[in-house]
């Protein structure tokens, strides 16, 4: 069945519930060995933190949070996958209703908070996992740790994850855990990046491997914020930076319904704000840390516009729900377009 005949009976259904049911039937198709013959991978070699991708699009964070669909996922076309959020403990995340479309903007809000069930579940996922390419893993803090420990949270899920991941994604953006986002704060982040480079350094004596950092920031950033952030992250020499996470904007979804819900803004409506973020962290570090540009991407057009940005790579999540899987080899198509036009 073709997502063009499938989304009007998922978008029938409560957003979480259409969720599920997506991955028990990506799951079913996956099983049955029909998802690498319709969506072959497309190779557009590309290098990004140190890490050479087939090609430049890739998931991005919280469509797989505990990593349970990995071979799947490893079929619809994707250059490198990004799971998680994942945090120490379990948590059940916010109260329900939590996500919400707002189909004439193309846009998504969502209050998650993190819902996951812990570091040990995941890694439990990756090691039945066949998948032997890029994997990224986007680590949290839970909900009941206070932001002053925060760090504790960090280090306990890099020690855990490192040997897993291709690289490893610090999340101090989320809108949906209280206080999570005044982390990028310049005292707080300088704090926060020297607990976790020293952890990082540790490991990677340990294990005989390096495993890239990096941080996924908010599109909610004055000049003066992504002065600061510049500055720390080039001071700690973190590998990656990934542009952005949702928004607190309520920009291009006003009137719709559900727009006055609370949570962070998705799809579309955010593409804007976050590829103006992306160029102006560009502006300041492209020249030493690897950019990726995420954030209302659904069409291959829009990929190639974060790439002229400053991005090295890109990832989906929102046009997926929108679009379907075929937007992965449309934007692998554009971007190759463009690199050889």
């Amino acid at each position: 069945m073709s997502y063009a005949l499938l989304r009007p009976i998922l978008f029938s259904m409560d957003p979480e519930q259409a969720h599920e049911k997506t991955f028990e039937i990506l799951q079913a198709a996956n099983n049955a060995h029909l998802l690498g013959f319709v969506y072959a991978k497309q190779a557009l070699p590309t290098e990004c933190m140190g890490i050479t991708l087939p090609n430049p699009v890739g998931l991005a964070a919280g469509l797989d949070k505990n990593g349970a669909y990995i071979d799947a996922l490893s079929e619809l076309g994707f250059g490198y996958l990004e799971i998680g959020t994942v945090t120490p403990k379990p948590q059940d995340g916010n109260d329900k209703p939590r996500l919400f479309r707002i189909k004439e903007a193309h846009g998504i809000i969502n209050r998650m908070g993190f819902n996951n069930h812990g570091v040990d579940a995941m890694i439990d996922n990756i090691e039945r996992a066949k998948y032997q390419g890029v994997l990224g893993i986007n680590i949290g803090k839970n909900a009941v740790t206070p932001v002053e420990n925060a760090l504790d949270d960090y280090v306990y899920c890099l020690e855990r994850v490192y040997p897993y991941a291709s690289y490893i994604t610090i999340n101090i953006s989320s809108p949906n855990t209280k206080n999570l986002r005044s982390l990028q704060s310049a005292d707080a982040l300088s704090a926060l990046l020297d607990g976790i480079k020293n952890c990082q350094i540790r490991l990677a004596n340990q294990y005989g491997f390096y495993v890239p950092l990096a941080l996924k920031i908010a599109p909610d950033l004055d000049l003066h914020q992504i002065d600061e952030i510049s500055r720390t992250v080039l001071a700690f020499e973190i590998d990656g930076l990934i542009a952005t996470n949702t928004t607190l904007s309520r920009t291009g979804v006003e009137g719709f319904r559900h727009s006055d819900e609370t949570g962070g803004l998705s799809g579309r409506p955010v593409n804007h704000q976050s590829t103006l973020i992306l160029s102006q962290f560009a502006d300041r570090i492209a020249h030493k840390v690897d950019l990726i540009g995420v954030g209302g991407i659904e069409t291959g057009e829009l990929a190639v516009k974060k790439i002229h940005a400053g991005a090295k790579a890109v990832q989906l999540y929102s046009g997926l729900i929108y679009k379907g899987p075929g937007l992965v080899m449309d934007c692998v198509q554009a971007l190759t377009g463009d690199r050889h036009g």
